[in-house]
Order: structure tokens, then C-alpha cells, then sequence
């Protein structure tokens, strides 16, 4: 099978959440997944400085998109430059071993070469382990001294008083 990688459209938003919720459920975190189908087709449309961009995958035989990278720039203080930080990539089960998830993520750094970013980074589940395997085969590294933080919107609003 050939698989086509291009940039998501606000068009793509149906298919993205149907992607989403099923990343969700493999990463046994469903009951925190909600994409909203419009509000990601209004974060897609062109804007001059987007706040977030994807990337799908569809099957050229069907045109059915079966993957997806969702991603958008971080900054480095310490290198006064731009990165870029993928919050998920997700393939379909039944596409997976086609190299849908390597064209997917070698077209992210492709774009992070291309923008001059001097990180490429994300998060990966630390029970993931086909996931890490694959990351590390494409060179990347395990960064151990840093912990994820977060404040869900209750604790945002709690806190900003």
C-alpha cells in the first residue's frame, strides 16, 4: 500500500478526532480524551503564525486517513531558539510496519530542519516501550533528569485566583 503525507486542513478535523480517541484508548487514557471536531478545525485553518499544525496520513488506494502527527514550537531559553515539540503521532493498528509512523515523523524533522528549530522533542508513555524502541532507533535519547509538571484547568483557575 502507498500512503500519502500533507499537511491537515480544517476538513481533516473529523477524521484527527477519530484518530485522537483512538490514541486515546491505546494509551489507556480515554476517559481523559475529548477533542471538540470544530474548535481543532478553527486551530487548523491558515493562520500566519498557527499555534498548532498536524500532519496526516492517508491511503492512497482509499484516501482514508490513517495516521496523524500533531505538533507546534516550543522555545528554548538557553538556545534563544525555536523548536519543534510533537504532542502525539498515532498510526492505525492495521497500518503499522508500512512506515506510515517513520514517513510521518521523518516529515517532522524534516520541517523542524527546515525552520531552523534546534530541538525536536516530545513525551512518550515510560510503559511504551514499541514507541521508545522506534524513537531510539531514529536517534533520540531518553532525557531521565527532567519530570513532566501540569495543571489541569481546575488547579489553572484555582490559581490564577
Amino acid at each position: 500500500m502507498s500512503y500519502t503525507i500533507r499537511a491537515a486542513r480544517p476538513a481533516d478535523a473529523p477524521d484527527l478526532v477519530r484518530l485522537i480517541n483512538a490514541l486515546a484508548a491505546y494509551e489507556r487514557l480515554s476517559h481523559h480524551s475529548r477533542p471538540d471536531a470544530a474548535v481543532l478545525a478553527r486551530q487548523l485553518e491558515s493562520d500566519a503564525t498557527p499555534r498548532i499544525e498536524a500532519l496526516v496520513a492517508t491511503e492512497e488506494a482509499s484516501g482514508a486517513c490513517v495516521g496523524f502527527a500533531l505538533f507546534f514550537h516550543n522555545y528554548s531559553t538557553f538556545l534563544t531558539n525555536f523548536g519543534l515539540f510533537l504532542e502525539d503521532l498515532f498510526v492505525e493498528p492495521e497500518h503499522r510496519g508500512a512506515g506510515v509512523g517513520f514517513t510521518l515523523f521523518q516529515h517532522l524533522a524534516t520541517i523542524a530542519r527546515d525552520r531552523g528549530c534546534q530541538r525536536f522533542e516530545w513525551n512518550v508513555l515510560d510503559w511504551n516501550e514499541p514507541a521508545i524502541s522506534f524513537y531510539e532507533r531514529r536517534g533520540a535519547t531518553m532525557l531521565t533528569e527532567w519530570e513532566t509538571m501540569r495543571l489541569e484547568r481546575d488547579a489553572i483557575v484555582a490559581l490564577a485566583g
